[in-house]
């Protein structure tokens, strides 16, 4: 009877560790799948970084060049109180003088 006994014990011990190994390796292969998903949304949130950093980066230049073409533009041009007719013409404080100058064509 003791043999009997035993020889349960140790099918349902060995039954046991079984189980408990296929859920080892159950628990394994899903912290891989999820290690595996989270790298590949770091990858797409890196990726959508790098593309927003771009974007911003190419923005910022394109408002200096804005800025610089501005202060280009914020420049006058007078010829009223010049005898001679000549052009003048001021960008950033800068006083330049035209002698000769056509009128635009329209």
């Amino acid at each position: 009877m003791s043999l009997r006994i035993k020889a349960v014990v140790d099918k349902f011990v060995q039954e046991l560790k079984e189980a408990l190994d296929a859920d080892i390796q159950d628990r394994i292969m899903k912290e891989r799948e999820m290690q595996s998903y989270i790298q590949e949304r770091e990858r797409e949130v890196a990726e959508r970084e790098a593309a927003w950093k771009a974007e911003l980066s190419r923005r910022e230049m394109e408002k200096e060049n804005l800025e610089k073409e501005k202060s280009v533009l914020m420049g006058t041009a007078s010829n009223q109180d010049n005898q001679d007719g000549a052009l003048e013409i001021t960008v950033s404080g800068e006083k330049y003088r035209c002698l000769r100058f056509a009128k635009a064509k329209k």
